[in-house]
């Protein structure tokens, strides 16, 4: 009987953070460590940390009874091409979940999320499709979170938040609590700068950064 094939897509810094969690989810469901590739569209290796590196053409190529692939890639845009492509070819997106992850009521996730060592997500939570939360993030109570979003490390996003599509949230921001019917909101395609503290809403395509979060001024960008 053939195998299924798991993978991690991007074989660059993140990916082979993700790749451990990878390999576990993979020994937990019965699986074998070869099983479980790297894709990469400009491979520099054919090995890395132990895993076969493929292009995305050679893993379709492959035999298997079904694909199942993370999407290991920081930058918002490409996630969304590579996770609709994926689609398209019938392929699995594949959700990765470290064993420390703490879960509890009422939370409903889209596919193709990746929750790294230490992420909380406490209850009655939504999140979309392809969302990223590394090492020591949280997600508290009444939050609703976007398609293609990414938590750096130890972001903080308090109750009654909503974040729209694609924001980034940088390493160590804070994001405050909102109120029930009044939630703070992050706009589409936002920026919440390195330990910001973010007090009132951001508009989309915004980038605000300081305590508390204010919007990087053209000054600044010269700089």
């Amino acid at each position: 009987m053939t195998q299924q094939i798991y993978a991690v897509y991007g074989a660059s810094g993140f990916g082979r953070e993700v790749m451990p969690l990878a390999r576990q989810q993979v020994l937990q469901e019965g699986g074998t460590p070869d099983q479980l590739l790297f894709v990469d569209d400009n491979p520099t290796s054919s090995f890395i940390n132990g895993h076969k590196v493929v292009r995305y053409t050679e893993l379709t190529s492959m035999k298997a009874s079904a694909f199942y692939v993370a999407i290991a890639i920081a930058e918002s845009p490409v996630r969304q091409k590579i996770f609709e492509h994926l689609i398209a070819d019938g392929i699995n997106v594949w959700q990765i979940k470290a064993d420390n992850v703490v879960m509890l009521d009422d939370i409903k996730i889209d596919s193709g999320a990746i929750l790294s060592p230490f992420v909380t997500i406490t209850s009655n939570i939504t999140i979309g499709k392809s969302f990223h939360a590394n090492l020591y993030s949280y997600v508290a109570h009444d939050c609703q979170i976007g398609d293609f979003v990414t938590f750096a490390p130890r972001v903080m996003c308090n109750g009654n938040v909503v974040i729209k599509d694609h924001a980034y949230i940088a390493t160590g921001a804070i994001i405050r609590q909102g109120k029930p019917g009044k939630p703070i909101v992050i706009g589409e395609r936002a920026v919440v700068g390195m330990g910001a503290v973010v007090t009132k809403n951001v508009p989309d395509g915004t980038t605000v950064i300081g305590n508390p979060a204010a919007p990087l001024s053209k000054k600044a960008l010269r700089r």
